[in-house]
C-alpha cells in the first residue's frame, strides 16, 4: 500500500538537485535492506554530481553495550558527524536510525569535559532528510531531552501520501477504551497514551477512568490529523472490501445471494483475492485514486513535509511539498520554498552543503587529487573563457562576436574594426590622395597647355597623358580601400589598383624602352627607326597592360574577393575585411607589377648615360627604385598587420609609389616648363643637360 521505493530515491536527488546539496551525509540501517539503499543510491548521486562525504550505518542493539564500548564507538562517529560543512544527512531506515543518531548526539552532551569541542561541532545546524519508512509522530522523539529535539528542526521528510478524510475527526473524538472488548491494542495504547492502568487494584494510584480525550495529548504523542500510515490503512481496507466485491459479484450467477449472507459462507482463501486486488481501482472518499501496477504496487506519490519544533518539546509537520509518481523525472518534485522552516542555526537560507566554496564567477573547478569529484579548487578561467555563475563545472569560450571582460564573468560584443571614414587615418589617406590627384591635374594641364614645347615632345607626349592619367586614377583607388568593406568595393579595390598600376607602369616602361630606340635610330644606317614611333609605344602598353586585365578576368572568375569577417585575429575586434578569395591571383597581380617595375628599372638603368637629348632615363631609374622599395618593405608589413592598419599599409604604399613616379619623373620637366621656360628650347636640349 505505499509507492515503490525507486520514485522515493528519486525524489531524494530531484530534492538535493533543487537545493543545490553537493556533500551529503548518508546514514541507514546495518541490514541488508541498508546495503542495498547504498548500492542503488549512490551511483544515482554520483551520475548527478552529488558525492556521499560519508556512509554510516546505524547499528542497532547499542543498548547491551558496555559503556567503554559506546563510548569507544561514539567517539569513532563524532568526528564525522561533526564535519562543518556537511550540512545535508540523508536518514533511511527506520526509527530504530533515528534513535542511534539521538544516542550518539546526546552521548556527546552527557559525556563532559573532553568532548566540549564534539559537543559544539554536533550541536551545528544540518538539514535532516528522513525516508518514508521513518515516522516522527511515534512517540520515541517525545521522550527525548530539548536539546535533542531542537536538532530535528526544520528535518524534511518523505511521508506516504495522506488526505483528510471526512468524518475522521468526529471518529477519532468517539474512541473510547471500552470501545470493543475484544481490542487489546486500545487499551494498551490507552494506558501509555495517559500513563494510567486499568488494573482493579486499589493500590494503582492513577486508574484510567475513560473520561481522558485523545485531543489532550501533545501531537508528537497523538496526531489528530490523518498521517500517512493511517491513510495507508484505510486505503488497504476498501482495497480488500472493493475486491470482495468483485469476488461476490463474480460468483453471483453461479450461486443464489442468499447462500452469501454471511462471509463464513463465502470461504475464500487470502491468495484468491490477489488477482482482485491488483485488477481494483477506486476513488476513495477523500477524492484518491487507488490503483494499483502490474507489479502490484501503489500508484500514488508520497508527501514532502517540513518538521518544525518548539521549546515546549512539541512540533509539527507541515507539508511544504509533493513527489508526482507521473511527471517527467526532472518535475517530480514540487517544493514551496517559502513555506521552509529552517534550523534556526543557519545563517544563510537554504544552506550550503558543499566540500568547498562556491566558485565565484570568473573562475572553474579543478578537482583535487585523491578526493572526490565534488571536492575541487577554484582557478581562474584560462585566457579567453568566462564562467559567469556561482559554482560553474568549468569555464567556456564565448561566441565569436564576443570576448571576456577583464572579470572573465561575462562576454562583450567585439567592437568592429574597418578603417572608417570619420578616423584620423582615413582622413589623413583621403586629403592626401585628394591633394596628390589635384597635383597630378595640374601637371597634366601644364604638359596640355606647353604641349608644343620642346621638352613635352621630346618625351612622348601621348605616353605622358597616359602615364599621368593613370597615376590620378591610381590616388583615387586609394578611396576605394575606406569605409565598412562592401561587395563592389571588394571587387575593385585590388583589381582596379593593379590593373591601373599596370598601365602606368607599361607607360614607363614604353617610354624607357622609346629612349633606348630613339637613341639606336640616331645611328647611320639603322634599322630601328621604323620601330620609333607612337606605334611602339600603344603597342607595349597595350599588350602589357592586357597581360595583368587578363589576371584579374581570371581572378573575378574563379575567386573573387568578398566581404569577410575575421573573428580569431584580434580578441576583442571582429576585423571587417575583405577576403581576397584566390590568395594565388592577388599575388599573381602584385607579383606582375613587380615585374613591370624591374623590367622598367633595368631598361632605364642601362639607358642612363645615353645622350641627353632624348633621355629621361635616369628619372625613370630613380623612379623605380624608389618604386621597388616601396612594394619590396609593403608585403612583409601587409602580412603581419590585421584590421584597420593593413588597409592602412596598403593605401600608404599606393600614395608613396605613386607619388614616386610622380615627382621623379615629371618635377624636373614641370620646373623647366615653368620656373625655366628658356631652356625648353630644340637648342637648348641638344646642347645641355636638362
Amino acid at each position: 500500500m505505499v509507492p515503490n521505493e525507486g520514485l522515493q530515491y528519486q525524489g531524494i536527488v530531484q530534492l538535493l538537485l533543487h537545493f543545490n546539496w553537493k556533500w551529503i551525509g548518508l546514514i541507514t540501517k546495518n541490514d541488508e535492506s541498508g546495503e542495498d539503499f547504498l548500492k542503488i543510491m549512490e551511483p544515482i548521486l554520483s551520475r548527478n554530481g552529488i558525492c556521499s562525504a560519508f556512509t554510516e550505518r546505524a547499528v542497532e542493539h547499542m543498548h547491551d553495550a558496555t559503556i567503554n564500548q559506546f563510548k569507544k564507538y561514539a567517539e569513532s562517529i563524532w568526528p564525522i558527524l561533526g564535519v562543518s560543512n556537511i550540512r545535508t544527512v540523508v536518514i533511511h531506515g527506520e526509527i530504530s536510525s533515528v534513535m542511534w543518531l539521538v544516542c550518539i548526539i546526546g552521548s556527546a552532551r552527557i559525556m563532559q569535559g573532553l568532548f566540549l569541542e564534539y559537543r559544539k561541532r554536533l550541536s551545528e545546524a544540518k538539514v535532516w532528510i528522513t525516508t518514508a519508512q521513518i515516522d516522527f509522530t511515534l512517540h520515541h522523539l517525545h521522550k527525548l531531552i530539548d536539546i535533542e529535539i531542537q536538532v530535528f528542526h526544520g528535518a524534511i521528510s518523505f511521508s506516504i501520501h495522506s488526505k483528510e478524510l471526512q468524518g475522521f475527526q468526529e471518529f477519532v473524538h468517539t474512541i473510547h477504551p471500552y470501545w470493543s472488548e475484544k481490542d487489546g491494542f486500545i487499551k494498551t495504547f490507552w494506558a501509555q497514551a495517559f500513563s494510567c492502568s486499568f488494573s482493579n487494584s486499589t493500590f494503582i494510584s492513577n486508574p484510567c477512568t475513560g473520561e481522558e480525550r485523545l485531543e489532550s495529548l501533545p501531537a508528537p504523542f497523538f496526531e489528530m490529523s490523518m498521517t500517512g500510515h493511517s491513510y495507508s490503512v484505510y486505503n488497504a481496507v476498501h482495497a480488500v472490501a472493493h475486491s470482495l466485491h468483485t469476488l461476490q459479484s463474480s460468483r453471483s450467477s453461479h450461486r443464489s445471494m442468499e447462500a452469501m449472507d454471511t462471509l463464513s459462507h463465502w470461504n475464500v482463501e487470502p491468495w484468491q483475492l490477489h488477482s482482485f486486488i491488483q485488477r481494483i481501482s477506486f476513488n476513495n472518499s477523500a477524492g484518491d485514486e487507488i490503483t494499483f501496477n502490474e507489479h502490484g504496487e501503489l500508484v500514488a506519490g508520497f508527501d514532502i513535509t517540513n518538521l518544525v519544533t518548539f521549546r515546549n518539546n512539541s512540533y509539527v509537520r507541515k507539508k511544504v511539498g509533493r513527489l508526482e509518481h507521473q511527471a517527467h523525472p526532472s518535475k517530480k518534485i514540487i517544493i514551496k520554498e517559502d513555506g521552509i522552516k529552517w534550523h534556526r542555526g543557519f545563517t544563510q537560507v537554504p544552506p550550503l552543503s558543499v566540500c568547498n566554496d562556491i566558485c565565484h564567477p570568473g573562475f572553474g573547478k579543478k578537482k583535487k587529487e585523491g578526493k572526490k569529484f565534488c571536492c575541487y579548487d577554484c582557478v581562474q578561467c584560462p585566457e579567453g573563457t568566462i564562467s559567469n555563475k556561482k559554482g560553474e563545472e568549468t569555464c567556456v569560450s564565448c561566441q565569436e562576436d564576443r570576448y571576456p571582460n577583464r572579470g572573465q564573468n561575462q562576454c562583450i560584443p567585439k567592437i568592429p574594426n574597418f578603417l572608417a571614414f570619420d578616423e584620423t587615418l582615413a582622413i589623413i589617406s583621403t586629403i592626401s590622395a585628394l591633394l596628390l590627384s589635384l597635383v597630378t591635374v595640374l601637371v597634366l594641364v601644364i604638359f596640355i597647355k606647353h604641349r608644343d614645347t620642346a621638352i613635352v615632345k621630346a618625351n612622348n607626349r601621348s605616353l605622358t597623358y597616359i602615364l599621368l592619367t593613370s597615376l590620378l586614377l591610381c590616388f583615387l583607388c586609394s578611396l576605394l580601400f575606406l569605409g565598412k568593406p562592401i561587395e563592389a568595393t571588394c571587387l575593385l579595390r585590388q583589381t582596379a589598383f593593379g590593373i591601373i598600376f599596370s598601365v602606368a607602369l607599361s607607360s614607363i616602361l614604353a617610354k624607357t624602352i622609346s629612349v633606348v630606340l630613339a637613341f639606336m635610330a640616331t645611328k647611320p644606317g639603322s634599322r630601328m627607326r621604323n620601330w620609333v614611333g607612337k606605334r611602339l609605344a600603344y603597342s607595349t602598353v597595350l599588350s602589357c597592360s592586357v597581360v595583368q586585365v587578363a589576371i584579374c578576368a581570371l581572378w573575378l572568375a574563379t575567386s573573387p574577393p568578398f566581404p569577410d569577417l575575421d573573428m580569431h585575429s584580434s580578441a576583442e575586434e571582429i576585423i571587417l575585411l575583405c577576403n581576397e578569395g584566390s590568395v594565388l591571383l592577388f599575388y599573381c597581380v602584385l607579383g606582375y607589377m613587380g615585374f613591370l617595375a624591374i623590367v622598367s628599372f633595368i631598361v632605364a638603368f642601362l639607358a642612363r648615360k645615353l645622350p641627353d637629348t632624348f633621355n629621361e632615363a635616369k628619372f625613370i631609374t630613380f623612379s623605380m627604385l624608389l618604386f621597388c622599395s616601396v612594394w619590396i618593405s609593403f608585403v612583409p608589413t601587409y602580412l603581419s598587420t590585421r584590421g584597420k592598419y593593413m588597409v592602412a599599409v596598403e593605401i600608404f604604399s599606393i600614395l608613396a609609389s605613386s607619388a614616386g613616379l610622380l615627382g621623379c619623373i615629371f618635377s624636373p620637366k614641370c620646373f623647366v616648363i615653368l620656373v625655366r621656360p628658356e631652356m625648353n628650347t630644340r637648342e637648348q636640349l641638344m646642347r645641355k643637360k636638362i
